[in-house]
């Protein structure tokens, strides 16, 4: 942050920025050199992800929008953000005295209205919601994995099938895991065809036979926990983005602010 302006809460704190900072693209030797810091252009995304404005409203202490938004799309397009939520997710997975590498995680999902056109919309007939919907596989601690955001019409089961298969991608060579939770929307052949492409058990945490209303079930509790530490971003609301790679990109940079407040006070 710039001595000439007042902080904001979503700003990175020195012990944040020391956390962070290390994993940051190193300055090119060639080029216009960059007039605005990177522990800035980050204090910028964090805003707009946690208060949820658009970029032509960001404040005019912190960096020109056009400039913040460039880079948080280069970044977006040379997979920075995954890169990053996986160094931040194992660095408190080790923190917390766990292995760096989950053996289980929990699948889930979560269909949200969107407001923009765009691709990638469509209707859940089961939530009665128009819009797109989240895929999201999380450790036990219920920091993601991945992300695939989808239309709201793609079945869970179908959407289950690109989540797992881009983990597996991404993980077959250093991830352990071995067992994947989820709820009754995934039985089926999902079970089957997991067990075939990835080699992982994918168990259904069912409901209590004698359940009404709302209660806290084995597992899956952690995920829509998960859930609803995005829900706090405003931006995350609804679906305000016209290409699914942008609102994945910001789910990946709510969850790297979440870590990064959970490294600072451990």
């Amino acid at each position: 942050m710039t001595k000439s302006r007042q902080a904001y809460p979503t700003d990175l704190n020195d012990t944040e920025w020391q956390a962070i900072s290390p994993y940051l693209p190193e300055d090119k030797l060639t080029g216009r050199p960059r007039e605005h810091s990177l522990r800035e252009l980050l204090n910028a995304i964090f805003y707009i992800t946690r208060s949820g404005c658009s970029w032509r409203m960001l404040p005019h202490d912190l960096p020109p929008w056009k400039t913040v938004y460039h880079y948080f799309r280069l970044w977006r397009k040379d997979g920075f953000w995954e890169e990053l939520n996986r160094i931040l997710r194992e660095k408190l997975r080790e923190k917390k005295g766990r292995n760096r590498n989950p053996s289980a995680a929990i699948i889930d999902s979560q269909s949200v209205k969107t407001l923009e056109g765009g691709e990638e919309r469509g209707f859940d007939a089961g939530k009665k919601v128009s819009g797109r919907k989240r895929h999201i596989v999380v450790d036990t601690l219920g920091l993601l994995l991945v992300v695939i955001v989808t239309s709201a019409s793609v079945q869970d089961r179908d959407g289950a099938k690109l989540v797992l298969r881009e983990l597996y991608r991404r993980c077959r060579d250093s991830m352990r895991i071995e067992l994947v939770w989820a709820d009754g929307g995934y039985q089926g052949e999902l079970i089957s065809w997991v067990k075939l492409i990835t080699g992982w058990t994918l168990e259904i945490v069912k409901k209590l036979a004698d359940q009404v209303g709302f209660q806290v079930l084995p597992r899956r509790w952690v995920v829509e926990r998960s859930f609803s530490w995005l829900g706090r971003q405003r931006r995350l609301s609804k679906d305000y983005e016209r290409l699914t790679q942008t609102s994945e990109a910001f789910i990946y940079v709510a969850m790297i602010a979440l870590m990064l407040k959970q490294l600072a006070k451990s």
